[in-house]
């Protein structure tokens, strides 16, 4: 270190930054520069970028701010996308971070943690949901937009001494955001959804501000939180009424406030539960628990209180398909070509929303089979006006190739 470069960042790590963030992909930031432009003198803006931040003199430009629709039609969600350059500098911090607090956090923490997933904690859930009545679905109003940047500093702070970490944190908190029509905006709170830094800084708040202190005033009361999404488990309403009480209290205190309408709490209804109650399901990362039709080891069936995926996760993937526009805009590619690209999609859809109760899942999958058909009655005149003899004609290649379609694999034939 020298008085020119007070702070020691090995150019080992700003390198390994720039292949997770290359991994990663993304929109180009505010500058307008792709990470192929980026590319274009590698060697040269990598450089650069550890000089300014060894020095101390790298401030991060502006956010550049994007609305995205919400999946269930209500408004949109303001997204934060930094310049390629600044979320290799994230990155570097990030990776230097992420292994101080990764091993403190509590284990019903599951949000971008590494061997932890959405449907780990959906399926803890589950289970969970089978052996307390009750279940707070907390929703905590405009989450991203109101950490309080002194609390987050002194968690940051509490668990690193590197003076360029804290500097550079403090930094990335208060970077002004740029509206779609250029002006930009200083920021007093939160931190922008989109920025490689701020799973982790959400995650470590949330550690001090909610599983701490539930571990330490409600040790018995079990919980799974996906940073801001989180439920909370309660024997019976007596009780759920105290814990949220408490949450709303202890949140206001960390400058959070509970949303009044989503917030709610919820009676996990089944065979064993009866009575009538005006809340008997939530959503929970893309899935619904409600209580739903379940079979025994004897093939009776019987009501349980399970997850499936949710109607809004349904109205999304229903979205998706319509914006691929298939029937109108592939009438130059043949059915394996289709089928090919679709594969991966599907896949991944039928691996998160299948896991559980999966014929709801594929009921809602099943649309693309009459998607295809449709396809085939654009492509083919023999086929035009003759809905029922497409189905055939689909269902004959089906038949003849059932790996042909990762949805045919999965037993949903046309």
């Amino acid at each position: 270190m020298s008085e020119a470069k007070p702070y020691y960042i090995p150019k080992q790590l700003v390198w390994e930054a720039y292949q997770r963030v290359k991994a990663n992909q993304g929109a180009a930031g505010v500058d307008g520069q792709s990470l192929e432009m980026f590319e274009k003198d590698l060697g040269g803006n990598l450089y650069k970028l550890w000089n300014r931040m060894s020095s101390g003199s790298y401030f991060p430009p502006p956010v550049r701010l994007v609305e995205i629709p919400k999946g269930n039609g209500g408004g949109t969600r303001p997204l934060g996308i930094p310049t390629v350059a600044d979320r290799v500098a994230q990155t570097v911090v990030k990776m230097v971070l992420e292994p101080k607090v990764e091993p403190l956090f509590h284990p019903d923490s599951y949000g971008y943690r590494p061997g932890r997933s959405a449907l780990d904690a959906v399926g803890t859930a589950r289970k969970r949901c089978w052996k307390a009545d009750w279940v707070i679905d907390l929703d905590i109003k405009s989450f991203f937009d109101s950490i309080p940047f002194d609390l987050v500093e002194r968690a940051v702070a509490h668990h690193t001494e590197l003076p360029w970490v804290r500097l550079y944190v403090a930094r990335w908190l208060r970077a002004s955001v740029q509206h779609p029509d250029g002006t930009l905006e200083e920021r007093t709170r939160g931190t922008p959804q989109g920025s490689s830094i701020s799973p982790i800084l959400a995650n470590l708040f949330l550690h001090y501000a909610f599983d701490m202190w539930m571990q330490r005033n409600f040790p018995s009361v079990q919980f799974e939180r996906y940073v801001d999404d989180v439920i909370v488990h309660c024997q019976s309403e007596r009780q759920a009424k105290l814990v949220l009480d408490s949450i709303r209290e202890r949140f206001k205190q960390c400058g959070l406030e509970l949303h009044p309408v989503k917030t709610q709490i919820v009676y996990c209804k089944d065979k064993c539960r009866p009575g009538k109650y005006e809340a008997v399901k939530f959503d929970f990362l893309g899935y619904t628990f409600q209580p739903r039709l379940a079979k025994d080891r004897w093939g009776r069936f019987f009501v349980s209180f399970l997850p499936a995926i949710s109607n809004k996760a349904a109205k999304e993937i229903r979205a998706t398909i319509r914006q691929w526009r298939i029937v109108t805009t592939r009438h130059n590619q043949k059915l394996e070509e289709i089928v090919r690209w679709l594969n991966p999609v599907v896949r991944g859809w039928m691996n998160y929303y299948g896991k559980y109760y999966r014929s709801k899942c594929v009921q809602v999958l099943h649309h693309l089979n009459k998607v295809l058909a449709a396809w085939a009655r654009g492509k083919y005149k023999k086929l035009r006006q003759r809905e029922r003899e497409s189905m055939r004609w689909l269902r004959r290649i089906a038949q003849r190739d059932p790996k042909l379609f990762v949805l045919w694999q999965l037993g949903v034939r046309p």
